[in-house]
């Protein structure tokens, strides 16, 4: 099977061509990646590349509780240690830079934070805090051109300080509605200067973080995650999403980035990813890209035969199989995950999923 075979990725070779996908776990407890972590992510580093859950490059984007950061010293030491044992076990690893933007609330975030947003447009429901419990969303502040620029910059720092830690690449979340998914749509980004109006416009912000990013660490080490069609976190269909979209993959081709990784959470309950978006921006891209969403290990291989995608990502199969890919390569029944653990801290639902081997020990 192809699935199982290596692939070139850039300047890396990756084992195989399946993906852990990006997912957040809130273990990092004042923010800061911990041995657990490291744990966690070296048991499942028989992945062909393990992207990293949603790391925050300022402390204005620790939207949720205990995500990680990079954007200070004690974090980059944190993620060492993660790395190292995913990289001891032959694994190569990218971090998700994500800025949560206005989905946040101030009990998650350090004093001197800002709530910010393309435009002053607030999203309903409520967010959990450890301090409150569930809070109403804030409305953001509309950032100001200064803050845009500062805001590039951090990701721009948080790239730089990646490969310091040890990363293989970084990955820009610019999906499932936050900070860049929120300038790419109108129904959050209402600004009438260069950067909101026109697609050109809205896709701006996304482009300048890939191209500063890609300039510094080097394209062949920067991904990018889109969502076209994303309902989550109050994302809506808008006139001219499909060339929306097929505009930012000819402009992220340009500046030669290693992947886009596309969403598609149809499978958990979401609205349908058309097949044309996706091949519109494949076709734009003409690089390699990553499909995601309810794959199997059979649904995949046929994505990669029909060229629908060069990588598969899995999330949830991931959190409750750390031997994935020996269970996929040998038929073995998957274990399904915990819900009620996703999000707490602690071992449970986190490290100590066993693995096929150990399960016929017992």
């Amino acid at each position: 099977m192809q699935l199982f075979n290596e692939f070139n990725l850039g300047s890396i070779t990756l084992k195989n061509r399946i993906v852990m996908a990006p997912m957040t776990r809130s273990r990092a407890i004042d923010n800061i990646p911990n041995t657990l972590m490291a744990t966690y992510y070296e048991q499942r580093s028989a992945a062909g590349l393990i992207i990293t859950e949603g790391t925050t490059p300022s402390p204005n984007g620790l939207g949720y509780p205990r995500i990680p950061g990079i954007f200070n010293q004690e974090q980059i030491d944190g993620w060492k240690h993660v790395t190292q044992a995913v990289h001891n076990k032959g694994g190569k690893i990218f971090i998700q830079l994500m800025h949560t933007g206005r989905v946040s609330h101030p009990d998650n975030m350090p004093d001197g934070s800002k709530i910010l947003a393309p435009s002053a447009v607030g999203i309903s429901g409520e967010m959990y805090t450890d301090k409150s419990g569930p809070q109403a969303y804030p409305i953001p502040q509309e950032m100001t051109g200064a803050e845009i620029k500062e805001t590039i910059d951090e990701y721009v720092t948080a790239s730089k300080n990646a490969m310091e830690a040890g990363f293989d690449g970084v990955e820009l979340h610019g999906a499932n509605g936050y900070l860049i998914d929120q300038f790419i749509n109108p129904c959050s980004n209402k600004r009438n200067d260069a950067y909101g109006g026109s697609i050109e416009k809205r896709n701006r912000f996304a482009i300048e973080i890939a191209q500063k990013v890609s300039e510094t660490i080097g394209s062949d080490k920067t991904g990018i995650r889109l969502s076209p069609y994303g309902a989550f976190n109050d994302m809506e269909v808008f006139d001219g999403l499909e060339e929306s979209y097929e505009h930012l993959a000819r402009e992220l081709s340009k500046r030669q980035l290693a992947y886009i990784h596309i969403v598609d959470h149809s499978a958990m309950g979401a609205p349908e990813v058309p097949a044309s978006v996706k091949a519109k921006i494949k076709e734009a891209f003409g690089r390699t890209i990553i499909a995601s969403g309810g794959y199997t290990k059979e649904t995949a291989e046929a994505a990669i035969e029909e060229n629908n995608g060069d990588l598969v990502a899995f999330g949830r199969p991931f959190l409750s199989n750390p031997d994935l890919i020996y269970r996929m390569k040998n038929g073995i029944a998957l274990t399904d995950p915990d819900f009620d653990t996703f999000y707490t801290p602690g071992e449970k639902g986190y490290i100590d999923y066993k693995t096929s081997q150990e399960l016929e020990n017992v």
